[in-house]
């Protein structure tokens, strides 16, 4: 039988060493059983490796920042679409999401474009600086935490947390302060990046353990896949990892997605102390970066998500192969400097 045909927009194209979830979500949609893909990338800048990966990306358009607004956005998605008739959407940054979140029902009845994405309020709920109210809603422990807004608060900090703490962005970003001078050098840094606020973490001594993970919006956990960094960058982001075997995470993952029926691809990051004890420190919503360990232990995430996009209905996946592990690489892509002049002069290729 023939394969059906698609085509989707896909955004995170950055694969660097701190990379966006899109190469690995475009992988997983070629991996697709039941559908011919054709893949437009969407790109911030035109220096995202993703847009000359040709294998991978048969065209690709740039698109304005998210703080452009969402009529920009909306703009330059009719265009594309005209050319494209684009079929599904798929948005891999948190910057981007609340954008897509709030022009989703604009692209469905105007362009016949799908989405998946959870709602405005389970994107909200689950902000960094939200995350303490968040644990207590659902029964998930989280290291205390503070949002500030200057760094003349920093200098208060070492009677509530104490040191090490941990510095982050209210998108990305974190870094482990030992000292008061740290914490200010990475507010600067951070808030420079990201704007504020900054979330003060308290640090948490064990072992990081993260879950890859997809709801459907009505309670039940599509699928899930537990994973434990088994190399560390110094930008803190996995360069391997392997799939466990863990109950309690799965449990937690399960619950949550009960009790706030998320409705899309989301991560949870987790620290296991030394007690057993699991610690909620971040969850993102929407697929990791590392989302194709799920494809190779058995569980296609981003197809599922293709298809409850369609409305199609997604059985839960049962089981996936625990042991299958994930290792990065380095590659150097070599692509003509026309080809770059192209995507930065007319914003596609």
């Amino acid at each position: 039988m023939a394969k059906k045909k698609l085509t989707v927009g896909v955004t995170g194209l950055n694969n660097i060493d701190s990379p966006g979830p899109g190469i690995p979500v475009i992988r997983a949609l070629k991996d697709m059983k039941d559908f011919d893909v054709r893949i437009i990338g969407l790109s911030y800048d035109s220096l995202e490796p993703g847009i000359y990966m040709h294998d991978l990306v048969d065209k690709t358009y740039q698109i304005p920042l998210p703080s452009a607004g969402q009529q920009s956005l909306l703009t330059r998605l009719d265009y594309i679409n005209s050319i494209e008739n684009l079929d599904i959407i798929i948005p891999n940054f948190d910057a981007e999401l609340f954008n897509f979140i709030k022009l989703q029902d604009a692209l469905k009845k105007k362009m016949n474009i799908h989405t998946f994405l959870p709602t405005l309020e389970q994107f909200e709920e689950r902000h960094k600086s939200n995350l303490p109210e968040f644990g207590v809603k659902y029964g998930i422990k989280v290291p205390k935490s503070k949002m500030i807004h200057s760094m003349a608060e920093i200098h208060s900090l070492a009677y509530e947390f104490g040191y090490p703490l941990v510095v982050k962005g209210k998108f990305y970003d974190a870094s482990i302060a030992y000292s008061p001078d740290q914490a200010m050098a990475y507010f600067n840094k951070i808030s420079g990046k990201w704007g504020l606020p900054i979330i003060i973490q308290q640090y948490t001594q064990g072992t990081e353990v993260n879950v890859t993970a997809i709801g459907d919006g009505k309670g039940n956990l599509i699928g899930a896949v537990p994973m434990r960094k088994t190399y560390i960058t110094d930008k803190g982001k996995a360069w391997a990892g392997v799939a466990l075997e863990d109950e309690e995470l799965m449990d937690i993952a399960k619950n949550l997605v009960k009790g706030n029926k998320w409705r899309g691809g989301f991560e949870l990051e987790m620290i296991r102390t030394e007690k057993n004890e699991y610690f909620l420190i971040e969850i993102n919503p929407r697929f990791p970066a590392w989302v194709y360990l799920a494809v190779g232990a058995g569980q296609n995430h981003p197809e599922a998500l293709v298809k409850m996009a369609l409305g199609e209905k997604v059985e839960p996946f049962k089981n996936y192969e625990v042991g299958k592990m994930f290792i990065r690489y380095s590659y150097d892509l070599i692509c003509d400097l026309k080809e770059f002049e192209t995507i930065t002069t007319l914003g596609e290729l």
